[in-house]
């Protein structure tokens, strides 16, 4: 029997379960892989779940590339780094069974390394080695739309071949054309979720459906707002009348900063946060906020309290993904091809489903997750559907050109105080 009490909102019921799984493995207490998020949100790509036109691509497009040889053939390995709490794990939290079932299938020897804790941390700890043609000592690495768009552009990662990757085709079809890496060149998705309103019902005492409720008085200095700016402005944008997927305007992104930092002015917003907005709702020091939906729903699992509440605003939600890439000093890349093909196939990918409550981005996953779980299968938390993304409007931030990055990066830092 589960430890945790169960959620009394059947729709949400299987995605709770979900993070129950995710909590009991995580005994440590180890932050999940959104609330270590201090720089990643959605670029183009997840966007394309829903029904929507795909984004252009920024300019310029990816640098070109000189391989190193690969030594697939003679060397079986494959070293993987990921985010925290982000592939299917043991009831005790020690091994990974997919990874596992890998290894004996397949022949290869996995490295798994859990760490990636903040796209510009670690981005700025790889890139100079990755500038200098040095290995380091990872054949596959986990980014965020944004950073892996950046990656491409300057030509840090390898291309794929996708004609040893016939898995592959199981992306679904909204995603395998995006801004960042048209045709998927260079990368497939991992993961993706969404960025909405999280509050807690019997302390706010009624529902908050937009934006505008978070900025009343009785929650003045108690509303926690996220440091990715593509989430927390991507949602701004939105309750302003803005696309944030399409082709707006510098004086529509300072005018959704303009709110914030009004917001900020006038005591609504207690902090704004990053890798530890949910120990200010842990604490109560916070009791709504912008928040990531997977750790909403760890958060309900984890304290036990039903109470806590995850929203799409009546304006949109945004979503963000994750992308598995090949840097460009893996000598391993037809090994981590492998690895990347054998987690599209559809049961594979719904035993991590299960595990990380977050949204799958492989066509046939569903069905295989009926067979595990049939109430996961209809979580539109991990399996929303067209009509769900387009119902509720939820976007993603679209690929910014290297400048504007630059720019809206700077304009931002400068509203948060960084």
């Amino acid at each position: 029997m589960d430890r945790f009490r169960r959620p009394a909102d059947p729709q949400i019921d299987g995605l709770v379960r979900a993070a129950q799984a995710s909590a009991r493995a995580r005994s440590s207490l180890r932050p999940s892989r959104r609330q270590v998020l201090g720089g990643g949100a959605l670029g183009a790509g997840a966007a394309l779940l829903g029904a929507c036109a795909p984004p252009q691509p920024p300019t310029g497009g990816a640098a070109q590339v000189e391989l190193p040889q690969d030594l697939s053939d003679t060397d079986k390995t494959v070293r993987w780094a990921n985010w925290t709490a982000y592939l299917d794990m043991d009831d005790a939290g020690k091994t990974y069974p997919t990874l596992e079932a890998f290894e004996k299938e397949i022949g290869l020897t996995v490295s798994y390394t859990e760490d990636i804790d903040d796209n510009d941390t670690y981005f700025n700890k790889i890139a100079p080695q990755l500038r200098a043609k040095q290995d380091i000592n990872r054949d596959i690495f986990t980014f965020t739309d944004w950073m892996a768009n950046r990656i491409i552009r300057e030509g840090l990662c390898q291309p794929l071949e996708l004609i040893q990757m016939p898995n592959a085709s199981n992306l679904l079809t909204p995603l395998k054309e995006v801004g960042f890496d048209p045709g998927r060149q260079h990368s497939l998705t991992w993961q993706s979720g969404f960025a909405g309103i999280g509050y807690h019902k019997k302390k706010v005492g009624r529902e908050l459906k937009s934006l505008e409720d978070l900025w009343a008085d009785d929650l003045k200095g108690r509303i926690s707002v996220l440091s990715e700016f593509r989430d927390t402005l991507g949602l701004i944008m939105q309750g302003q009348g803005v696309d944030p997927s399409g082709e707006f305007t510098r004086a529509q992104f300072e005018a959704a900063i303009g709110e914030i930092d009004k917001r900020l002015t006038d005591g609504y917003i207690r902090r704004i946060k990053g890798n530890s907005y949910l120990n200010d709702l842990k604490s109560g020091n916070a009791v709504a906020g912008i928040v990531w939906s997977g750790d909403l729903f760890i958060l309900r699992a984890e304290t036990e309290d039903d109470d806590w509440e995850f929203v799409i605003p009546e304006s949109g939600g945004m979503l963000w993904s994750d992308n598995l890439m090949v840097p460009i000093t893996s000598q391993h890349r037809r090994n981590a091809q492998q690895l990347m093909d054998y987690y599209y196939e559809p049961q594979v990918a719904a035993e991590v489903a299960a595990w990380v409550n977050y949204i799958c981005p492989v066509e046939g996953a569903r069905e295989e997750m009926e067979k595990i779980d049939p109430e996961l299968a209809e979580s539109p938390f991990i399996f929303p559907g067209e009509k769900y993304i387009e119902d509720k409007n939820i976007v993603g931030f679209r690929a910014l050109s290297a400048q504007d990055d630059a720019d809206y990066s700077a304009l931002w830092a400068k509203a948060v105080g960084n």
